[in-house]
């Protein structure tokens, strides 16, 4: 993400959860990649996850990531990757 994303967190950039968001780090990022890749990861609605994601954010406690794209945040609820399907995240 371009600048330092988090220090311009306000209320309307929060996801439902109002948890705070982090950048997801890279290591993470090609891992979720790589799994989405292989059909394996799922929305939090259970649509599969078919785009890679060019950037994330994930939540401070670690449990729902949402995809950046073109620099835009998506924090819509449904569209939440929940990192509970995976064995090590």
């Amino acid at each position: 993400l371009q600048g330092d994303w988090s220090s311009d967190v306000c209320s309307s950039d929060l996801p439902v959860s109002k948890t705070p968001l982090v950048v997801l780090g890279q290591e993470k990022l090609e891992k979720l990649n790589s799994n989405i890749r292989d059909d394996e990861v799922l929305f939090v609605d259970h649509k599969v996850v078919n785009e890679p994601l060019q950037e994330g954010l994930i939540t401070e406690d670690g449990k729902v990531i949402y995809a950046v794209r073109d620099n835009i945040p998506i924090l819509l609820e449904e569209q939440g990757i929940g990192t509970a399907q995976f064995k090590e995240f």
